[in-house]
């Protein structure tokens, strides 16, 4: 009796009835447009930018490439701190209510969206902003506690397409360095469990078979 045969079977249907788990994965946008950043003590332009547009001018249109937003460069302090000397520094800094369309490959759902943003408690004129739309659907930011930069996630999205992403002022100045995406491609099959539990049964039932040939 060649027991192991048997052994083997069963190893290989435990393995396939183990649950299977999804999930979200970072998504870098192929592409965000949006006016460029402002002027005041610095410079706080979108210089990295790689698509078309003047990266040194004030509001100037910028299409069809990445940059600042998208570097994985969270600023770690205030704008007063990371942006001194002038030069590229890591926010854009707008005097207007941005509005940046940011473009993903076809398939692709975004769930979740987190945007860094700056909180100096109106120093230079820069605050928290009072909220965000995301594909005209506004979403509030209650006053964070103490002047800390901050992150804002909102999650439940299932937006498939362009995603438009609108920072609503509350002061002077609004400063973001950093927008991160959570999602997926659709398309992507995951086996529901009777189907593992009908695929481990004929794994299983092959090896039987095998080992009473034997």
């Amino acid at each position: 009796m060649q027991i192991p045969g048997l052994r083997r079977a069963v190893t290989v249907l435990a393995m396939t009835l183990l649950p299977v788990y999804a999930y979200a994965a970072p998504i870098l946008p192929a592409s965000y447009d949006m006016l460029n950043g402002n002027t005041g003590s610095f410079q706080y332009w979108d210089q990295t930018y790689s698509g078309a547009g003047c990266v040194t001018c004030d509001n100037s249109p910028l299409s069809g490439g990445l940059g600042d937003l998208t570097d994985g460069i969270v600023a770690p302090d205030n704008w007063f701190v990371v942006e001194a000397p002038a030069g590229n520094g890591p926010y854009v800094g707008w005097t207007l209510d941005p509005l940046i369309t940011f473009h993903f490959a076809a398939g692709t759902t975004i769930n979740g969206l987190t945007v860094y943003l700056d909180d100096s408690n109106g120093a230079g004129g820069v605050s928290a902003p009072s909220g965000i739309r995301i594909n005209g659907q506004l979403f509030n930011i209650a006053e964070p506690a103490g002047s800390a930069p901050f992150a804002f996630t909102v999650n439940g999205l299932n937006v498939v397409g362009d995603l438009q992403l609108e920072l609503l002022r509350k002061n002077q100045w609004v400063f973001a360095s950093e927008v991160q995406f959570d999602g997926g491609r659709n398309g992507a099959a995951v086996p529901e469990p009777a189907s593992l539990m009908l695929l481990g049964l004929g794994i299983a039932g092959l090896a039987v078979r095998r080992w009473r040939q034997s």
